[in-house]
Order: C-alpha cells, then sequence, then structure tokens
C-alpha cells in the first residue's frame, strides 16, 4: 500500500477512518451493481439513470475510500440528479419515490455525519465540514418524516359522489337479526338491516366472547379456514378447513356440539359454506315432515353431502344412504382430492344446490364440473346440469360420467325465488392454460354467469366474462342479486358479477343482458401449436375496473425497496412478454396481469341496499410464468411456482410464478396490493377507494416483521355492510378486525386479531338483545407460519 493515495492530496492511508474506507467501498460496490446492472437495462430499452447513476457513485466512492472531500460532493450532485429523476418519472407517487429515494437518502446523512471522520480539513473548508455535518442532521430529521409517512395510506381516492338512497328488500328485513345463508341470504350481498353499532360508537367494541374448536390448517398443505358461519336462532354454526362442524351459543360461545365426518384430501381442504334447512320452511313440507327437524346441509372434501340434526350434530337417516348422499357418483375415476366441494351447498327454496372444486392444471379430461340439485330432505336427486352434455339430466346412462374437463362450479351461487332461477359462477375447463383439445360446449359454458330454472335444471341463459380462456379466468365469486337503479329512475332486478379481471359485470338477472356497457375489445393474438385464441374479450367498460393499472408493468412502475432490487426488477420486466391485457400464454417468460388470483375473488361483494354502495375489495397480484414444450422436458414433471402443473395430454406443462424479486419474495410493482373500493350503483362512479392492509406481519422473506408500513395488501375473504353505515372487513395479511364508515372509506375502529383472518365477518342480534359482530380467524393466506383456530364475538360494551 502506497504511503499516499493518489488523488488524495496530502492524505496518508493510515489517517483515513475505517468507517470513511468502509462507506467509500459500499458507495464502489452499489455503483457497480447499478452501472453494470443499467448497461443492461439499456441494451434493453430502458432507461440510462442507473449507468449514470451507477458511475457517478463508483466514482464517489473510489474519493471517498481515498478520505478525500470530493467524494462527497460527488455522492451529492448524484443525489440531486436523482431527486430529479424521481420526479420526472414518478411525480409524487410516494410509493414509488421509495426504491428511488428511501435508500440514497440513508446513504446521504450517514454520509454526511460521517464528514466528521475524514482527515481534518484546513482554512475555509472547515467551514464547509460543518455544514456538511450539519446538512447530515438535516437530513435524517427529513428521512425521519419520510420514513414516518410510509406508515400511513397513501393514493387515497374519495370523489364528490352523493349517496343515492336505496331500499332494503323483503329477503333482507325477513331474516331480522339471523345470518342463514353464506351471503346471509340467497341474494349473496353480505348486507345486514342492524344499527345498534354505528359510526358514532363502534369505538366501544369489546370482545365478549372466543371460543376455539380445536381445528388448525396446515397451510403448508393449503389448507385454510375460510367458512363464513351462519347464525340461526341463537346458535352459530362453522365448519372448519376440515369439515368439522361447530354449533355455539351465539351469545357465550359455548360449544353445543360438534360433529366430526374423518374427511381428509392430500391438499387444499376447506369449507367455505353450509346450509341451514328447516321443513317448517320449505313449500309443501308439513312442519313434521320428518324426525329430524332443522338441519346444516354440509359437503364434505372427499365427496359426501351429509345432512346434520341442527340440535345435536347426529346425521339425519332420513337423508340419502343414513344421512349421506355419494357426491362421487356418475364422476368416473378421480384421485383423491382432485374433485371436491370447497364451497358447500346452497338452499334454494325446496333444494339442496352443489357444484366441486377441480383441481388445476393436472390434465386434460379432469373431473366433471356438473351441478346437482338434492331434495333438502330426503337427497334424492332432482335434476343434474351436465355442461358438457346437457341431454343427461340426472345421473348419466349406465356405464357412462357427466361429462369430464367441463367447466366446474367451485364458488358460492346465488339464488332467485321470483324468477325462481338459481345462479352459478362457472370455473374454467381443464387444464386452464391451454384449450386447444376444448369441445364447444366447455368454451360455451366457462368463465360465465349461468342461470338454471330451480324446478328442471335446464338453462335459462349465461353470460360470459372470458371467451376461451387461457388465463384461469374463472368467476370466482357468489354473483350479487341487486335492485339496480336506471337512469329514468326504474328499477331492474340485476346481478353483479365481479371477476379475476378486475372487471364488473352487471346484468339483467332475468335475461343475463347487461344494464351497463360491456365492449368487446381486440385483444393479444398467440402463438402456441394446437391453440386457437379468441380475437376479442369482454370488458365491462360502463363499470368501472378495480386494481388494475396497464402502467403497472412499465419500467416507470416497477418497484423494490432500493434502487438494487429495482434495477433487477426492471430488467425482468424488460426481458418478460407483455402486450397488454389477455397476453396468452407462451413459451417466452409472459406477465398475466391481473394474475390468476385477481383482481378480486371468492370474498365476492358487499352491497348496501340502504344506500346503493357497491363495496368490493381486490388484490394485485401478478403472475409471471412460462409454457414448456413437452418435448423438451425429458418425461419430467418441469412445471412448478404457484399452481402450475403437468397439464397431462396437452403438448406444453406450465410453470406459474409470481412477479417477485428472487428469494425476497417481494413484489416488483409498486403498491398498493389491496384496497377497498366502494362504488355508486347508480351512477356507476367510484365513491372512495383506500389502500386495506399493512406489512405488519409479512414482510421479505416471509417474515413476520412487525413493521406496519401502510402499502395496503392483498386481500382473500369479504365485506360486510351495515344499515348504520359501518362495514366490517378482516381479510387482509395483518391480523386485524376493521370498522370502516361506508361513505367515506375511513377506518373508524380496529381491534388485533390473534391469527388472520380469510373469511367474512357476520353481524347478528344475540338473545340478549346485544348486536355481534362474528369474525372467524383462522390465518391471513400468505403468512404460512401464523394460523389459528378461533371465532371471536363483538358487541358494545355494557
Amino acid at each position: 500500500m502506497p504511503d499516499k493515495l493518489a488523488g488524495a492530496g496530502s492524505v496518508r492511508w493510515g489517517d483515513v477512518h475505517w468507517i470513511v474506507k468502509l462507506l467509500g467501498f459500499v458507495l464502489m460496490a452499489v455503483g457497480a451493481v447499478l452501472f453494470l446492472g443499467g448497461v443492461k437495462l439499456m441494451f434493453l430499452g430502458g432507461t440510462v439513470y442507473y449507468v449514470l447513476a451507477g458511475g457517478g457513485l463508483a466514482y464517489a466512492g473510489w474519493r471517498v475510500w481515498q478520505g478525500d472531500i470530493v467524494g462527497v460532493y460527488v455522492f451529492l450532485g448524484v443525489f440531486a440528479f436523482t431527486f430529479l429523476w424521481n420526479f420526472y418519472e414518478a411525480g409524487f407517487r410516494f410509493w414509488a419515490s421509495v426504491p428511488r429515494l428511501a435508500a440514497p437518502m440513508v446513504i446521504c446523512f450517514v454520509l454526511l455525519l460521517a464528514t466528521r471522520l475524514f482527515p481534518p480539513a484546513t482554512g475555509p473548508e472547515k467551514i464547509d465540514r460543518k455544514l456538511l455535518y450539519a446538512g447530515g442532521f438535516a437530513m435524517l430529521g427529513v428521512f425521519v418524516l419520510y420514513f414516518a409517512a410510509m406508515f400511513f395510506p397513501h393514493g387515497i381516492v374519495r370523489n364528490p359522489v352523493a349517496v343515492t338512497p336505496g331500499r332494503e328488500t323483503a329477503r333482507t328485513l325477513a331474516q331480522a337479526g339471523e345470518w342463514r345463508d353464506y351471503g346471509r341470504t340467497g341474494e349473496g350481498v353480505r348486507y345486514a338491516p342492524l344499527d345498534q353499532i354505528t359510526p358514532e360508537n363502534v369505538g366501544n367494541l369489546e370482545v365478549v366472547w372466543t371460543a376455539r374448536h380445536g381445528q388448525t390448517p396446515d397451510a403448508y398443505k393449503a389448507n385454510a379456514d375460510q367458512n363464513t358461519p351462519i347464525y340461526v336462532d341463537g346458535v352459530v354454526y362453522h365448519c372448519a378447513y376440515s369439515n368439522v362442524v361447530t354449533a355455539l351459543d351465539g351469545a357465550t360461545g359455548e360449544i353445543k356440539w360438534q360433529f366430526d365426518p374423518k374427511a381428509s384430501v392430500p391438499i387444499w381442504q376447506r369449507c367455505r359454506s353450509i346450509a341451514y334447512v328447516d321443513p317448517a320452511t320449505l313449500p309443501g313440507a308439513a312442519a313434521d315432515a320428518d324426525a329430524c327437524g332443522p338441519r346444516i346441509a354440509m359437503a364434505a372434501a372427499d365427496g359426501r353431502l351429509m345432512s346434520l340434526r341442527a340440535s345435536d350434530g347426529q346425521l339425519c337417516t332420513s337423508f340419502g344412504d343414513n344421512g349421506v348422499v355419494n357426491l362421487l357418483e356418475g364422476m368416473g375415476d378421480n384421485p383423491k382430492g382432485q374433485y371436491m366441494p370447497t364451497t358447500g351447498a346452497i338452499l334454494a327454496r325446496d333444494k339442496i344446490v352443489i357444484g366441486g372444486w377441480v383441481m388445476d392444471n393436472r390434465s386434460l379430461g379432469e373431473a366433471p364440473g356438473v351441478v346437482r340439485a338434492f331434495d333438502a330432505l330426503t337427497g334424492e336427486l332432482q335434476w343434474a346440469w351436465d355442461p358438457g352434455n346437457e341431454a343427461i339430466d340426472k345421473l348419466p346412462p349406465p356405464g357412462e360420467t357427466y361429462t369430464r374437463g367441463t367447466p366446474n362450479v367451485w364458488a358460492p351461487m346465488s339464488f332467485d325465488p321470483v324468477l325462481n332461477m338459481v345462479y352459478l359462477p362457472t370455473g374454467n375447463a381443464t387444464p386452464d392454460y391451454w384449450g386447444g383439445a376444448r369441445t364447444p360446449a366447455s368454451d360455451k359454458f366457462s368463465s360465465s354467469v349461468v342461470a338454471l330454472n330451480l324446478d328442471t335444471g335446464k338453462l335459462a341463459w349465461h353470460f360470459q366474462t372470458v371467451h376461451h380462456d387461457l388465463w384461469d379466468y374463472d368467476v370466482p365469486a357468489q354473483p350479487g342479486l341487486v335492485d339496480f337503479p336506471k337512469a329514468d329512475g326504474t328499477i331492474v332486478p340485476a346481478l353483479v358479477q365481479i371477476t379475476k379481471r378486475g372487471q364488473i359485470f352487471v346484468l339483467d338477472r332475468s335475461t343475463g343482458e347487461p344494464l351497463t356497457e360491456v365492449t368487446e375489445q381486440p385483444v393479444p393474438q398467440g402463438d402456441l401449436k394446437g391453440e386457437r385464441y379468441s380475437p376479442t374479450q369482454p370488458f365491462s367498460t360502463g363499470m368501472p375496473q378495480i386494481g388494475v393499472d396497464d402502467r403497472i408493468l412499465t419500467g416507470k412502475y416497477s418497484w423494490g425497496m432500493t434502487p438494487l432490487d429495482q434495477l433487477y426488477c426492471r430488467i425482468r420486466s424488460a426481458k418478460t412478454k407483455w402486450h397488454g391485457p389477455m397476453t396468452p400464454p407462451s413459451t417466452d417468460v409472459y406477465f398475466e396481469y391481473p394474475g390468476n388470483t385477481g383482481g378480486m375473488n371468492w370474498g365476492s361483494v358487499s352491497f348496501d341496499q340502504s344506500r346503493n354502495l357497491l363495496l368490493v375489495n381486490d388484490m394485485r397480484w401478478i403472475n409471471r410464468s412460462w409454457m414448456i414444450p413437452v418435448e423438451e422436458t425429458g418425461g419430467k414433471d418441469m412445471s412448478g411456482g404457484s399452481e402450475g402443473g403437468p397439464m397431462l395430454g396437452t403438448p406444453y406443462q406450465i410453470f406459474l410464478g409470481y412477479n417477485t424479486v428472487k428469494y425476497l419474495n417481494t413484489p416488483c410493482y409498486e403498491p398498493p396490493y389491496g384496497t377497498v373500493t366502494a362504488i355508486d350503483l347508480a351512477t356507476q362512479q367510484v365513491k372512495w377507494q383506500i389502500p386495506m392492509g399493512a406489512t405488519k406481519d409479512i414482510g421479505p422473506f416471509g417474515l413476520k416483521t412487525g413493521i406496519a408500513f401502510n402499502t395496503g395488501m392483498p386481500t382473500l375473504g369479504g365485506l360486510l355492510t351495515t344499515k348504520s353505515g359501518v362495514a366490517f372487513f378482516a381479510a387482509t395479511q395483518d391480523f386485524y378486525l376493521r370498522a370502516i364508515d361506508t361513505e367515506t372509506g375511513k377506518v373508524l375502529w380496529k381491534d388485533r386479531l390473534p391469527v388472520g383472518s380469510q373469511s367474512v365477518p357476520i353481524t347478528y342480534i344475540d338473545k340478549e338483545g346485544r348486536q355481534i359482530i362474528l369474525v372467524q380467524a383462522g390465518g391471513a393466506r400468505h403468512n404460512m407460519d401464523v394460523r389459528g383456530d378461533y371465532l371471536i364475538a363483538y358487541a358494545l360494551k355494557n
């Protein structure tokens, strides 16, 4: 090592403090990475910023490493350039500035404070050093304020849209203080006409009981407790992921009985809903129609539909074969766990109607997507709707099965007793990402809303949300049945259907005709062998699109926590195929946006009937995937990612990944990652939208950081609205139940849960006359190591 460092005047190596040397080394290392990565990005057509900034940082680091104060001034020049570049690219978008400014601000104040450690200065330079040192404290103060701003929501939308008074339906009012169905009523709108809890007193909520049902899901088997409980005649009924049904006193949480069907499947076990059947309310049935009395209909994951006596949980032997109907009859040979009812049956008048879930991307010809209706008391098959062969209206002929590989119905259904129609949200024909072998019937009914006559199971109408679906864009949510106010003042019975694409379709529920504008728009085409493509897709241009911004996949919107991972994401984005919405699968790496989980998912909508406000929650996932030609696999399963699969019988396998930073598992695109939105149905305008959820319980590497950056997090579950104007929501990645002002979006109150939730809160009036808010907490979707078995009830103090 030379006695004096070149370019450093009279500074000797031994005079340079080790902290200064370390800072110089860090600047050189970061600068080199930014420069080299920037060159790569530049040749991919990206910005030259990283080349210039990287070169400047490397040079600044070299001078700092030598103990030369000039390096500090060079860094300040790079920082000023970065500050201006941030406003050029990101404007005033707060989260967009974080990877551009946060880490440079930290380096800036550390470097300025470290100027006191540089070799001694003489003459006028002493004054400069004092200014630099003082500037370090000033920058530290600015950073503290900037860091504090990360704990507040950004990107809030509030529009001056007047509330249009609505009307509560007869079905809503008839249930009074109960919650009898998955969506409270068969309308599926999750609205309760209760008003004890108001925006003014919601802060006085307290826990009045907590119960544990003993069934904790194993997240590493993709099991999840997503049940929405029901409440009838003073009793709460809950179905755990394992299909264990628990009855509890609604006022105290005391467990009255449990029923364990001993049902198990390899993965993906859940029980989103159960149905309550009271013979006294069924048309044509006497109150004492059979000795079982009121009962619970529960569909177990292993393919058994069971009827349980509501009073004690015993099987109703008058139903099916000693209380059990075999849902696998007529389904053919299906490996265990590849067909199961993840969402339970609905009660539609005197019938139990049920579909089923089919494992994605396994093969051609997977389990049939048939929907069946059974007598609610006897379990006798009333009709079957086979989307591949509508001539089969009960059991298939001997030796045959229902049509395999057809679109299934895994999400909850809705029912209109006046029109006598049951509404089915259909999935995609399997496998999801290659459709070259699909039949015309499968293409006709996939990713659609299908209306069937309840008496016969015959098709009334259908509306397709995606043509020839190659993106796993199942219709994932229960249709919401609403009264739609038209501009001329008339009210039309309507159906609101949310989708994974972020499109919201509003249909006349008697005909299926759109009530708001839907246009067919050209979409990108593909080139996979044996595949065909729809030239256009339906876009619901008359309603707001939620959770989708096509700019998010451009370089300016690439994200990261620092400039380094943002650069990684920009390079990754530049190398990934994206031709706009509905970019089809490809052997090249391509983006699917929204991803195959949404957009919006099974939590469905909550419609405040008294205010005509439609509340929806979304998640903002982007898939980064590629198709693998079978001839390149060497006979091995090379699929993978979140839900990739071998797609046996097709020319391809699929790797289905996410657009995240490798190993860190942080998104490559800027927040928010989940929001709650209120839409005025009368004007079809967004009234407000707020990011929902913070990073407190999940962060880089999937770790629980405890730092609650308010980025908005992916939401999986649904909302509850009430007459008083308070909505409740718990389905975020952080562990909170929140109360939200329905008219403004302001979070009025929140309470910490022991684990997260993937459910919909319910509300009811208990036998003591209290309005209860009940939340099921079994663990949030992406917090893999934190699961539970909690039911928690809240009421107002005193």
